[in-house]
């Protein structure tokens, strides 16, 4: 979208008077030969100006293409997920419209737009291409990342038929009768090609806007994205980001050892809480969106020292059909045995600087090469957005393949 700004208003429109001046001697100084030619300069140019305003602007014939969005033959997402996203308003001063593109742009067979404009971040666009990839661009800060071209592979939307049944606090995850579970079919889906694998979860997102259309929009699919449940628009911001390509993972809030002067929230999971008051509250978490094919701990460091919480934990997650990652709390637990489930190997942002994260991120290459894959887990801060998306470029090129998160939980 390109941003078109509004003129300011002039000083009488808002009631301040404009100040005074003395008036020159109009007569002697059109006598002076210098100004007499820069008044018929003027003139010539006032009467070019009004010509133009009369005829028509004489590059209106020249053909241009207005692209939507989303592109003749994407699918289509899910009715209303636009509406359930918290609103953005633009910057003061300006206004949004559609992209339009000139005629020099080389896409064949693009449709003229017929729906409503898709609103954005300030200065930002979505563009799908005809031949089904999509050029990822955006004119916010920095920490927005480079500007990317991903092929079409768009998740399926949610809910899937059969994967899900009436909660008492909303839709709740179910093993469906064939046998699958939300953990597979929510799952991104990945070929593995024989190199080291490393994976990364990006958590904290839904609550800042900014942060998490960056998140969807320039992070590679392949890098799983994880949603704090008290978000406003959990639901809208899942659709968008399983049709951009990731995965999804619910965060649990989890009692914490410094509880209560750091609470993660009404709903948080308490290490001395009867199962039943833990029963109500998982159902209350997970019922607040569909599409995330497991979840994974926000804080937790009592509670998840609890084996009798986290057997309470653990159960529900298992009768949902859904996988559990961790941020590395967990691994010796045993609380937690017979889920699919991973435990991340470092945490790249615990020391917030572009050196620290660059080391996490070349730790997570190092264990992947020596043991064959490897898990990292890192917050949607604005810099660690921006040295993951350059870290991914040139992961390839040094011999190992980014994969989702589920792939670490399979087998």
């Amino acid at each position: 979208m390109l941003p078109i700004l509004r003129r300011k208003p002039s000083l009488a429109r808002i009631g301040i008077a404009a100040p005074q001046r003395a008036r020159p001697d109009l007569r002697a100084a059109l006598k002076k030969p210098a100004v007499a030619g820069s008044g018929a300069a003027s003139l010539i140019a006032i009467c070019a100006v009004i010509g133009i305003s009369v005829a028509g602007d004489p590059a209106a014939g020249a053909p241009s293409v207005r692209i939507p969005l989303q592109g003749p033959g994407a699918p289509a997402l899910p009715s209303g997920w636009r509406d359930s996203l918290p609103p953005e308003a633009p910057e003061p001063g300006v206004t949004l419209d559609t992209l339009t593109l000139g005629a020099d742009v080389g896409m064949a067979g693009v449709q003229p737009l017929d729906a409503q404009p898709i609103p954005m971040a300030a200065a930002s666009a979505v563009i799908t291409l005809p031949g089904g990839g999509r050029i990822l661009g955006s004119a916010e800060p920095e920490h927005a990342g480079p500007r990317r071209v991903f092929a079409s592979n768009p998740l399926a939307a949610a809910p899937l038929a059969g994967l899900s049944a009436q909660g008492p606090e909303g839709p709740l995850p179910i093993i469906g009768s064939d046998g699958r579970t939300p953990a597979q079919a929510y799952a991104r889906p990945f070929q593995d090609n024989g190199k080291p694998k490393v994976s990364l979860v990006i958590g904290g997102l839904g609550l800042n806007a900014a942060a998490t259309r960056s998140a969807i929009e320039t992070l590679p699919p392949e890098v799983t994205l994880s949603f704090v449940p008290y978000a406003d628009g959990l639901q809208g911001w899942i659709d968008l980001a399983r049709a951009n390509g990731h995965e999804v993972l619910l965060e649990i809030p989890m009692e914490p050892m410094d509880y209560p002067a750091n609470d993660p929230g009404p709903y948080t999971l308490l290490a001395q809480a009867e199962p039943a008051d833990l029963g109500k509250r998982m159902d209350w978490l997970l019922s607040r969106a569909q599409g995330y094919f497991g979840v994974t701990n926000y804080l937790g460091g009592r509670f998840l020292a609890s084996d009798a919480g986290v057997g309470v934990f653990a159960g529900t997650v298992k009768k949902r059909g859904l996988a559990f990652l961790d941020d590395g709390q967990v691994r010796s637990s045993q609380a937690a045995a017979g889920l699919p489930r991973a435990s991340a190997d470092r945490v790249l942002d615990d020391q917030l600087s572009p050196e620290s994260i660059s080391r996490e991120l070349a730790g997570l290459e190092t264990t992947a090469r020596d043991r064959g894959h490897a898990l990292g887990s890192g917050f949607a801060y604005p810099l660690t957005l921006q040295q993951v998306a350059r870290w991914a470029d040139g992961l390839s090129g040094r011999g190992f393949q980014l994969a989702p998160a589920s792939a670490m939980t399979r087998g």
